[in-house]
């Protein structure tokens, strides 16, 4: 393997992108790494102080926070035991300029996964970060070529597997070959035309109904006791989009 082939992409272990919580007070910092984890295809969300980020946590349900040892209204310690409160399994990466051995045994001992003093490069931040989640379980590589994600729904082209939420869903040959073609145009709104024609290869003539029928099997299975992903588009056809 070429040393210098980008490291392989991560997703998190529910199936949709990485999501990360920064919580410092330095609005430039936390600007600059947001882009970086950005760029990675990562969900990020950001806080100033302990009582919003454990808000954010709880909506946000992030799989790694980067977290300031310093805040206005606390110390990381405090918010540390607000996140565990929280999300038991999340990673949590200290950032601080206190670098003394007693400090970093304080937020290791506290619940803290690692540490990264003041000042530290953005590489060594995302390489540590990506370490944490794939030991942590919290997120799986994979090359980026034999994967189709939307929202919370994977297609492993390569294995021909599907999950949602992490759960395995079991397709027929044509199920799996129908939800490709959507996967393969999110937020796109195909006829049944096209649908006719990249999936059974055959022109529109009247046969509709096969499209409406196994439209209605993949519904049974990708949408049932979860919100809605594949959605009609009356007079048009369908699209397949996450929940806002």
């Amino acid at each position: 393997m070429d040393n210098h082939s980008p490291p392989p992409r991560l997703y998190g272990s529910d199936g949709g992108p990485v999501r990360v919580l920064v919580v410092d007070d330095e609005p430039d910092l936390t600007e600059v790494l947001s882009g970086v984890l950005s760029a990675e295809g990562w969900e990020v969300r950001t806080a100033s102080d302990g009582a919003s980020a454990v808000a954010t946590a709880r909506a946000f349900r992030p799989h790694a926070v980067i977290l300031d040892w310093m805040l206005p209204d606390t110390d990381g310690l405090g918010v540390l035991r607000g996140l565990r409160a929280e999300l038991e399994h999340v990673c949590v990466l200290f950032l601080t300029a206190r670098d003394s051995v007693e400090d970093r045994i304080a937020g290791i001992s506290a619940g803290g996964d690692d540490y990264v003093t003041k000042p530290f490069s953005l590489e060594e931040v995302l390489a540590r970060l990506r370490g944490l989640l794939r030991r942590a379980g919290m997120a799986r590589e994979t090359d980026g070529d034999r994967l189709l994600v939307v929202g919370d729904l994977v297609m492993d082209e390569e294995a021909r597997e599907v999950t949602r939420g992490g759960d395995l869903v079991e397709l027929s040959r044509t199920e799996f070959e129908l939800l490709r073609f959507l996967m393969r145009n999110p937020r796109r709104v195909l006829s049944k035309a096209q649908i006719l024609d990249r999936v059974w290869s055959y022109d529109f003539g009247g046969r509709a109904h096969v499209v409406e029928l196994y439209i209605s099997y993949l519904r049974k299975k990708i949408d049932a006791g979860r919100p809605g992903m594949i959605h009609t588009v009356r007079g048009v056809g369908y699209v397949l989009k996450p929940e806002s």
